[in-house]
């Protein structure tokens, strides 16, 4: 775990008896850790993409004026399929008219059986039987076809050195191939639903570290909603444009997830005791702890090696003090508020360094004591949060 820390300090007017305590509000960033780690020395990458994307901007104008040439011709059959439709709309009027006389009728007879303070009642509220007939389709014949033309904007103009290009992974520097990547993206599918559209993408990727396969997964090959209307009402062309940058950003993901070493901002607060005599031990865990947070950086890893050393000293003196609590005796020096706020340094220290499993360690002990620790709201808010945290994705 790598990390850059800024410190700054908010003293806080706690009382615990004699002791007075104060805190501190620690704002690092943190160097997420992958399920798959890669050595140092070999974080680098090399990815090769196939796709169906060739396209030029002379393709592009190409094929549209290709499309129009065929519309043109094809124009005379569509205004006769235009009448086919229209005529079928107009059989369906002359249904629904009567279905609507019908239903009239019906509704009538039964009024008319109604008293006459009954009808007038009904019809002072608007309840009366009204013939509502349906609208006449009136027919509109397609306009001939017109050339215009496309914008170059709405279409993935890339090929397969630009896809793999826009593919990165965190902590990595691109060029060799120690860890190989490997995507295949196959064309877009739109499927139509009870009048929605929904696409999918199947993209095939397949990581090599030395030579070792270590993923191989296919995403983006379930269909997923697209648009609330049929795939024949939007631009086709556009949407593979804007699922196509969806598509990448689901493999950078998926690769930084598993391989990447990304940065991520985090702040956690630490409390100490100032009091001189009895709580020294305690103050220099304090210093121990936040100094050398400050002195982790990003890919120093002999450095961070000392830092994280004397981070621990710090540590250990937490873990000792713990073991002087009197829970039962509020007066004693170490007693249950001390344990409090040592607990919660443990807890949140851990869980900023995704050390999850000495977190979890630290939090059944603190669980084990809550009969004698008096928490806020807002103590028992932050540890509902710490503890989620410790149990996802753990």
């Amino acid at each position: 775990m790598n990390a850059i820390a800024v410190v700054s300090v908010i003293l806080m007017g706690l009382s615990a008896g004699a002791q007075s305590i104060s805190s501190e509000k620690v704002e690092f960033q943190s160097v997420n850790q992958p399920s798959e780690s890669v050595e140092e020395a070999n974080r680098n990458f090399n990815v090769t993409v196939t796709s169906p994307y060739s396209l030029t901007a002379e393709d592009i104008v190409k094929k549209s004026k290709e499309d129009h040439a065929l519309a043109v011709k094809n124009y005379d059959q569509t205004v006769a399929q235009s009448k086919v439709d229209y005529n079928e709309k107009l059989k369906e009027h002359d249904a629904d008219v009567a279905k609507a006389k019908s239903t009239y009728e019906l509704e009538q007879t039964e009024f008319k059986k109604l008293s006459m303070l009954e009808r007038l009642t009904m019809t002072e509220a608007g309840k009366n039987p009204k013939l509502v007939l349906p609208t006449k389709p009136v027919y509109v014949k397609p306009a001939p076809p017109v050339y215009q033309e496309p914008n170059l904007k709405n279409f993935s103009i890339v090929d397969n050195n630009v896809l793999a290009s826009q593919i990165n992974i965190d902590g990595y520097s691109r060029g060799a191939n120690y860890v190989d990547v490997n995507v295949d993206i196959k064309s877009p599918t739109f499927q139509d639903n009870n009048g929605q559209t929904f696409i999918n993408q199947p993209t095939k990727v397949v990581v090599k570290v030395n030579g070792v396969e270590k993923l191989n997964t296919v995403l983006f090959k379930d269909f997923a909603f697209l648009s609330s209307v049929p795939s024949n009402n939007i631009d086709k062309a556009s949407e593979e444009k804007r699922h196509l940058t969806k598509v990448i950003a689901g493999v950078n993901a998926l690769l930084n997830q598993k391989f990447g070493y990304t940065a991520a901002n985090k702040t956690i607060v630490l409390q100490s005791v100032k009091n001189k005599g009895q709580y020294d031990d305690l103050a220099k865990a304090d210093i121990y702890v936040t100094t050398n947070l400050k002195k982790l950086q990003p890919g120093a890893a002999e450095s961070n090696q000392i830092a994280y050393a004397n981070m621990q000293k710090g540590i250990d003196i937490w873990n000792a003090a713990l073991q002087k609590i009197d829970y039962k005796n509020p007066k004693a020096d170490f007693n249950a508020k001390i344990a409090q706020f040592v607990y919660f340094n443990l807890i949140r220290l851990n869980v900023a360094l995704n050390r999850k499993t000495e977190a979890e360690k630290i939090l059944n002990q603190l669980q084990e004591n809550l009969i004698y620790i008096k928490l806020s709201s807002s103590e028992e808010s932050e540890l509902a949060k710490l503890e989620k945290e410790i149990y996802s994705k753990k």
